[in-house]
């Protein structure tokens, strides 16, 4: 059974605003829910991520996000997870970093990602066939970048452990972004260039063409998109920008970046509502998706997967096969089934996210 990295999960948004333990295993999450008569699976459906999860299927690194939302963009009455100023911003995402400080610090199963040298003991933990000694490495990725005062203070940030930063989510001060379109503004060339200093990871996910397609030239360092998938495949896509088209595929190819697909029903399958169920949707219409990235570029270097499971939907919202997120496993005798080679199938699981992780991260 192959490692498997996932290049994009809300774990903190989703534990400060519902709760949630992701010490348990998501059946027992989703049974507490129940119970309790939580908000968590009406607002955000049942959850496929659990330490038992991950464990299972063989998780062995996650990109866990900092993320909240404009206030413009507030959820509802519930969504705590929102802000008005840069400042509020900065303290919502200061303190997805403090949950994540707690999860590794009360919980032996995850580790902290800040370095190769932890990189590879998170790895090496996974060898053998002894259960107790696997660690979940987590690594900090900012999605959207209003949190950063001022491009600066991007190194605070750094020193306390993110590693990949998103300049937008929806648009922020730094670049136009998912509904609202615009370019990088100066302040958002001051953040790239001081991220470039310090040799970060840029996440062009959620960017705006214009935003994405400069960023892409102007960036010196390593870049990728977390969580994104083909436009090519999606009929008429309510946010165009929150899918690549071929060129932006092509651009992030040629600079030796990776794509995570995402397997959420609607970035798969266009038109798709719930009310048609997960059975109308599989993981071949997700293979498609790593086919035609395959396809486009000439090659499976830059096509891996990042879930954004929890991330607005659940359980409800992904293909007919998948339960947990152990169950991206069956992507390995579907992928093999299709032609793709052992070797092909752990660089799409680990290997493509493994040579951005070592050329981006520090020593």
């Amino acid at each position: 059974m192959p490692l498997l990295i996932d290049a994009h999960e809300d774990l903190a948004w989703n534990a400060l605003t519902f709760g949630r333990d992701y010490t348990r295993a998501a059946l027992a999450t989703r049974e507490i829910e129940q119970r309790d008569n939580s908000i968590a699976p009406h607002k955000n459906g049942h959850t496929l991520l659990g330490v038992g999860d991950y464990l299972l299927g063989h998780v062995a690194v996650i990109f866990g996000t900092l993320f909240a939302s404009p206030a413009r963009s507030k959820l509802g009455e519930w969504d705590a997870q929102h802000y008005t100023t840069p400042q509020h911003a900065h303290q919502l995402y200061t303190a997805q970093l403090d949950y994540y400080a707690r999860l590794v610090d009360q919980h032996a199963s995850f580790q902290r990602i800040r370095t190769r040298r932890e990189l590879e003991s998170v790895l090496t933990s996974w060898e053998g066939e002894d259960l107790t000694r696997r660690r979940i490495g987590l690594v900090t990725l900012m999605e959207g970048a209003d949190g950063i005062r001022e491009p600066k203070e991007v190194e605070w940030w750094m020193e306390r452990g993110v590693r990949i930063i998103g300049l937008a989510w929806a648009g922020t001060r730094y670049a136009g972004g998912t509904g609202e379109p615009g370019p990088l503004t100066p302040l958002g060339r001051q953040l790239l260039d001081e991220m470039a200093n310090l040799g970060l990871i840029l996440d062009l996910s959620h960017a705006s063409d214009e935003s994405y397609l400069e960023a892409v030239d102007r960036y010196p360092g390593v870049v990728i998109a977390s969580h994104a998938n083909p436009r090519a495949l999606i009929k008429n896509p309510r946010r165009p920008e929150r899918f690549l088209t071929d060129e932006m595929i092509r651009r992030l190819a040629e600079r030796d970046g990776v794509i995570g697909v995402v397997p959420f029903n609607r970035f798969i399958v266009g038109g798709w509502t719930s009310a048609e169920g997960k059975a109308a949707v599989t993981l071949s219409h997700l293979i498609a998706m790593i086919d035609h990235i395959c396809q486009v570029t000439g090659s499976v270097r830059h096509v891996a997967l990042g879930s954004d499971f929890d991330g607005g939907f659940g359980v409800e919202h992904v293909p007919a096969e998948i339960d947990t997120i152990a169950d991206l496993q069956l992507l390995d005798p579907a992928l093999r089934a299709r032609g793709y080679s052992e070797q092909d199938v752990a660089a799409i699981f680990n290997g493509n996210w493994l040579q951005i992780l070592r050329r981006g991260l520090p020593a």
